[in-house]
Formats: structure tokens, C-alpha cells, sequence
């Protein structure tokens, strides 16, 4: 008799997504730096879902690295420059990803909103999008190659540019709760919502501009923890996972 894993009988729900990855995913336990064992089960993680055949772009945050905003308010940095170093950490966290990626065997391009040729591509759709079909993980960094907006924003806006069929948020929580799970152990985990309710009860899914972007192109959003193996495929192929946020 022939077993057959439960990984071959998966079938994907979404052809194309859009995965935003926060800084703090490819740290360790301190939240800060990149830590060779977290960064590889993120790239364990994708590897799974690029293996279904599932078209995966990755915005990448740099929060383990550099906080714009936050540093800008601890020194004498002007905010505008702090959140250009910020982006910047964001392609050290996005080429540190392609390198793992790759040693696993996934095809993987950096493509960056900063001109940073050197050492990854600037960001041109139909380039990302000749990517796609040919089999690439297209990791996005450099945010929106502007300051004051976050990768959060990145992300909604790459989600939509790119014509995927969905913004997948990993996040260090199980979805959306009522209120920080960390802090309130009567929180409650929201299974599902509407554009509308997070941006009315200003729920912590993402900045309110990424859920309006989403809003605005009928963009569903999925929030699951980024920690727990499997995550990544299981929402890829429709399972009960986290939070989804439709229109």
C-alpha cells in the first residue's frame, strides 16, 4: 500500500500572495539582530509554500535592525533620514532571506523601492511579475523607497500592485484579538472580520492605511503567527488559521 503525506494531497488556495514578514521574524529571542536558526525556519517556511507552486512576493521589515521613527526620537537624526536607514535595514534583513532561500534551493530576487544596485534589482512590476511566472520568490525591500510610511504599507500596496490574491500578515500572535494578548489574558481571538471593523473599532491588524488599501482593491487579509511550523501552508491552502479580514 502507497501512503501519500498529507503535504502531497494539499492544494492551494491562492495562485499569487503577498507575505509580510516583520524584522523581529528573523530575530532571536531578544527581538533584535538576525539569528541564523529563526531565519532559517522562515526560509523552511516559505521553501514549503513555494513548493505547492504558490506565486510568493515577501515585503520584509527592519525592525530587528533599525526602528525609523524610533531612533529618530533618541537622537539628533532628523526623523526623515532615520526612516531611510530604517529601509536600508530592510534590504540587509532581504538579502540575508535570498541567501537562505537560496541555499535551500528556492530561486529567489531581491528587488528594492532604493536603488541600491550594487547589491539588488530596483523594483519594476512587469520584471516582478516575469519573476513570478518563472518560478522566482520575489523578496521586497526598501518600503516604499519613501520615508514616514511603513512596510505595512509597503506591503498593501505590493499586494495590490502585483495582483495577488491575498496579504498574508505573520505576525508573533495568533491573529487579531479584542486587545494585546500579552497584556489582557481575557483577550479574544477574532476568526474573522471585515475591512470596515478594523478600521471603525481600530483594531491592531495593520496601519490603518494598509487595511484601506486593501479596503479600497477588495484585498483579503490573513494574520496568523509567524511561530508555529506550518503556518504559512496551512493558510495557503485554506485552512482555519488566525485571523482573515475580508471585504
Amino acid at each position: 500500500m502507497v501512503r501519500t503525506s498529507k503535504h502531497k494531497e494539499a492544494r492551494p488556495k491562492y495562485r499569487r500572495v503577498q507575505l509580510k514578514l516583520s524584522g523581529e521574524g528573523l530575530a532571536g529571542a531578544d527581538g533584535a539582530g538576525i539569528c541564523p536558526e529563526a531565519l532559517a525556519m522562515v526560509a523552511g517556511e516559505i521553501r514549503s509554500v513555494h513548493a505547492l507552486g504558490v506565486q510568493l512576493g515577501v515585503t520584509i521589515g527592519g525592525g530587528n535592525l533599525l526602528r525609523g521613527a524610533v531612533f529618530a526620537r533618541r537622537s539628533q537624526i532628523p526623523e526623515a533620514t532615520a526612516h531611510y536607514m530604517g529601509m536600508l535595514a530592510t534590504v540587509m534583513n532581504a538579502m540575508a532571506l535570498q541567501e537562505a532561500l537560496e541555499s535551500f534551493g528556492v530561486p529567489t530576487r531581491v528587488m528594492s523601492a532604493l536603488q541600491v544596485s550594487s547589491i539588488c534589482e530596483t523594483f519594476v512590476r512587469h520584471r516582478c511579475l516575469r519573476y513570478f511566472e518563472k518560478g522566482y520568490v520575489v523578496v521586497m525591500a526598501g518600503g516604499t523607497g519613501r520615508p514616514f510610511v511603513t512596510t505595512d504599507t509597503a506591503a498593501a500596496l505590493s499586494a495590490v500592485e502585483v495582483g495577488a490574491d491575498a496579504l498574508l500578515k505573520a505576525t508573533q500572535v495568533d491573529g487579531v484579538f479584542s486587545a494585546d494578548p500579552k497584556k489582557d489574558p481575557k483577550a479574544v481571538l477574532y476568526r474573522a472580520l471585515t475591512h470596515d471593523q478594523v478600521i471603525n473599532q481600530r483594531l491592531k491588524v495593520m496601519d490603518l492605511s494598509a487595511v484601506d488599501l486593501c479596503q479600497a482593491a477588495r484585498m483579503p487579509i490573513v494574520v496568523f503567527n509567524l511561530h508555529k511550523r506550518g503556518n504559512i501552508r496551512r493558510v495557503v491552502t485554506g485552512a482555519t488559521v488566525g485571523t482573515v479580514v475580508r471585504p
